[in-house]
């Protein structure tokens, strides 16, 4: 005899999601909101038209979770063609950076920017064949080190 699932067998496992349209993009953008970065955790690997990023993400996902967490987690983009940015000092090597959301701007056929709206006015523009972006935390959960939750007063 089988026993019917129980909501109690399903164990908190690491985020790993991929997005395909624009409504997945918003899904993974609000899994990655507010995450932090050093810059230097940011590259462009042309010959595979990859953008990655290896974050620092608040788990919104388990945001009751009593102390705040993050969880180090690699964000990549794939079929880029071209990347530009705006109010970022890519000089500083101690720069870091905060990421707010992702926004999609359609092109035409299926092409189309993919935009990572950072805090203080920064922004990194991924201009995209498709939307195919990748979320996967890698490291294990832990306390943020500033014990809060991110908030955003208006």
């Amino acid at each position: 005899m089988v026993d019917d699932a129980r909501f109690e067998d399903a164990a908190e496992g690491p985020v790993a999601l991929r997005a395909l349209d624009a409504d997945d993009l918003r899904v993974i953008s609000a899994l990655v909101q507010d995450a932090i970065l050093p810059a230097a955790e940011m590259t462009f690997d042309r010959r595979r038209r990859r953008f990655a990023l290896l974050l620092n993400r608040f788990r919104w996902e388990d945001a009751a979770a009593r102390p705040p967490e993050r969880v180090q987690a690699v964000l990549a983009i794939e079929d880029v063609r071209a990347v530009a940015s705006q109010g970022i000092d890519r000089a500083d090597p101690d720069l870091v950076l905060s990421l707010l959301a992702l926004d999609w701007t359609p092109g035409e056929d299926g092409t189309g920017r993919i935009t990572l709206v950072l805090a203080g006015d920064g922004a990194i523009a991924l201009d995209v064949e498709t939307i195919e972006v990748t979320l996967k935390d890698v490291t294990r959960p832990y306390v943020a080190p500033s014990g809060q939750t991110p908030r955003h007063p208006e």
